[in-house]
Parts: C-alpha cells; structure tokens; sequence
C-alpha cells in the first residue's frame, strides 16, 4: 500500500496543496520529510503526538523523516490555536526543553539505517541571521494583506497581536526553505492548525527556488472525541509522555477507557496494526464490546511505543491486581502508580487496634461505623479482609515498608503512608 493510501485509509490527511504531485513524488522515490515542534515545556502530551505517528509512518514505509526541535521558534511563541500572547521563555529555559524533546524523539524514531530520523533545531541557522538580512532577504517576500487572511492572525486580531508573534510564520517558512535546500526536504507536515504556516513555507520557496520547485504540506485533522470534547486530556489534565509526569500505568488506563464510538479511530491513528487487525478489532466493539478487546489492544500498543514492554508489564500487572484485589502481589513502586490520584492518609506506624486506626486517620467517621464495617466485612487490608475487631495495625503490614491499602466495600481504596 502507497503511504498515502494507507493514510488515507486512517483518515489522517486534512488537507494537501498537491495531492496528484505528492503522490506520484511518494511512489517513485525516497521523500525527506519533517514535522516540528516547539519546545514550550520539557515534554510532549499525547495531542503532539499525532503528525508524529504519522511522520513514523512514512519513516516505515522507506521514506527519511527529519524531526525539526524549535530552538529559535520556541523562543517566540507560535500563536496557531491561542487566544493570547504566550508567556515568553528564557533561552536557558528553552534550551533545556529543547534537550527533554531531543530526548524523547530518540526513544520514538529510528536513530540508524538508510532512513533514520535526523534532529535539526532551527536555532543553528536563524541565530546566524541579523535583523537586516531578515527584512531584506526573508520579509521583503511577505505580502502583509496575505499575512494577515491567514487564520492564525485574522482569528487574533480582534484582541490583538504582537508583531512576534506575527513574525512566527516567517520564521516558520524560513525553516522549511532552509531544510529544502540544505537537507533535501519536499513534505511538510503538521496538524490542521499549521496549514497557514505550511504554505507560507511552500510560498517562500517558490520565491527563492524557482515557480517549478518540487515542495509539498499535509496536515492531519483535527481530533475530537465523539462527544465533541478536546483529544488528549483526563480529568487529571494533559496526559504527557514523560513518566514522570503522566506514569506510565495513567498513561495505559487513559487508552484502556476509550469511549467505544473513538476507539478504531484512535486505532487508526496511533497503532501500527494493520489494516486486517484493525478491522477485526472493529467487529468485536460491534459483536462483544464488552471484552473491550479494541481498547486493550490499543493501551498496549501506545504503552509500549511510549514506554518500553517492561512499563507495559508493569502496568498490566497493577491493572490485573487492581481488579482482582491481590495487592500483596505488587511492589512499593507499583503500588505508588496504581493510587497516585486515590485518597492517600499518613500514619507514623504506631501500633493500634483496628477500629482506632481506622477513625484515627479519618477513614471511618466514627468507631460505631468502623466496627459495624470491620464485622461485616466490608474492610480490606491489602487485598485480605480484616473482620477481627481485635485485630491490630502496625508498620509490619507497610508494603516496601511504605503503604498500606484500604478499601471499604467493593471500590472505595485508599492509599495510606507511612511517614
């Protein structure tokens, strides 16, 4: 399959300025192609995510991707979907993001062979330039009225825009011309909100290179979810790729909690399965949606992407424990990962009967309740329940020597420290 048929078979293409030409230039030769991303944090979320899949997928199919970390752009504040002016960042600040995304790319793209990704930060080559040969050579191709039609600048402004910011899609068009000449690139692509940028690139390169330069973009569509809302946030915020900030059992529960209506959509998108695979997924959300098969496949696939198979063990195993109740089976680690956004109470350790403990850390309201709760046998203690109202708490029941698990009836966990 054509990568661009196979892109369209995932819905992934929005919109293309050549499509007939991009086409026959993918079918008869190796495409260098690139996508960028500014360094505005030290991780991507999983909403950065999508033209990168599909950057990826074209790296499969034999093509040379380059992955552009916005060194010098990331300094300015790219305005496509804001409503308002970006906090600006110093160069330390960007520099360091510019290393974490440098970083997490390698993890995602392959770094050797024929068509290994190569990383570029437009910083090396815009530093270079002084603010006359910026006017000069680069401004004077930008007509201000074409400048100001595109959506990302008329959209602000109403509000207002600084002239940075306004600038942004110059120093974006700068980079593509720059890679189209020096690092053989033909294809831009980027997320629908990018469009206005991309072609401002393919503009400027006509300009300099000739009308019959061989220079393409494609963006990606929009995602939203079935119920209208924005892809890629919990109720927790952003789900980001770095472990540390999104762990990686939060990270396989987000996709494993897929609405039905998305989930072969997000198949699509984000997993390499094929076409056959996806399809057969897609008969068991209609015939048994139940087993929730489509969902389980697709967490694994984005957990290991992201994270390696011994995470996806990982959080396989506190998904496992979670719903069979054996917690004793996890480790300290696991259990800090599986009850991160859970109730969480601290305790010194002392010694103590039950029933105090339990109203003493505020988990029963009072010992009435606590004793009618332990006696029916509605209270586990890792996993195993405690219906002796003799029964005594104490450190040695800490796991890892760190936590203890409550749970009150079927569902109510929580995670208590030991201080």
């Amino acid at each position: 399959m054509n990568i661009i048929d196979e892109l369209e078979w995932r819905d992934a293409i929005n919109q293309q300025t050549d499509a007939e030409g991009l086409r026959e230039l993918t079918e008869t030769t190796s495409v260098s192609l690139y996508c960028g991303v500014d360094p505005t944090g030290d991780s991507m979320h999983i909403g950065h995510l999508i033209p990168f899949m599909m950057l990826k997928r074209f790296q499969l199919a034999g093509h040379r991707p380059v992955i552009l970390i916005g060194g010098a752009t990331g300094t300015i504040g790219d305005p496509s979907g804001r409503q308002s002016e970006r906090s600006l960042q110093t160069l330390e600040e960007v520099q360091a993001n510019v290393d974490a995304l440098t970083a997490q790319m390698k993890k995602l793209f392959v770094t050797d062979g024929d068509n290994q990704v190569r990383m570029v930060n437009n910083y090396d080559w815009t530093h270079k330039i002084n603010v006359i040969e910026f006017l000069r050579d680069y401004g004077k191709n930008f007509n201000l009225n074409t400048m100001l039609a595109k959506d990302v600048v008329a959209s602000r402004l109403e509000d207002g825009i600084s002239f940075t910011e306004f600038s942004y899609q110059i120093l974006q068009s700068l980079d593509y011309l720059h890679l189209f000449q020096h690092e053989d690139v033909q294809l831009q692509i980027g997320g629908s909100d990018q469009w206005g940028n991309i072609t401002s690139g393919l503009d400027l390169i006509r300009k300099k290179e000739g009308p019959e330069a061989k220079a393409y973009g494609l963006t990606i569509p929009l995602m939203l979810k079935s119920d209208g809302t924005k892809f890629g946030k919990s109720a927790g915020g952003s789900i980001w790729l770095d472990a540390n900030k999104t762990t990686p059992f939060e990270f396989y529960q987000f996709w494993a909690n897929t609405d039905d209506r998305d989930v072969i959509k997000y198949l699509k998108y984000f997993t390499f399965l094929s076409k056959e695979e996806i399809e057969a997924l897609a008969e068991k959300v209609e015939t048994e949606p139940h087993k929730r098969e489509a969902q389980k496949a697709l967490a694994e696939e984005m957990t290991k992407f992201v994270h390696g198979d011994d995470m996806l063990e990982q959080a396989k195993r506190i998904t496992a424990a979670l719903f069979s109740g054996d917690i004793r089976s996890l480790t300290a680690d696991e259990i800090e990962q599986g009850f991160k956004e859970m109730p969480t109470f601290e305790t010194d350790g002392e010694a103590k009967n039950i029933v105090d403990w339990l109203v003493d850390l505020g988990l029963e309201p009072s010992k009435r309740q606590a004793r009618e709760d332990v006696t029916k046998g509605a209270i586990s203690m890792n996993g195993e329940k405690v219906t002796e109202l003799e029964f005594t708490v104490s450190a040695e029941h800490a796991i890892g020597g760190k936590f203890i698990i409550i749970r009150k009836g079927k569902k109510n966990y929580s995670l208590v420290k030991l201080k």
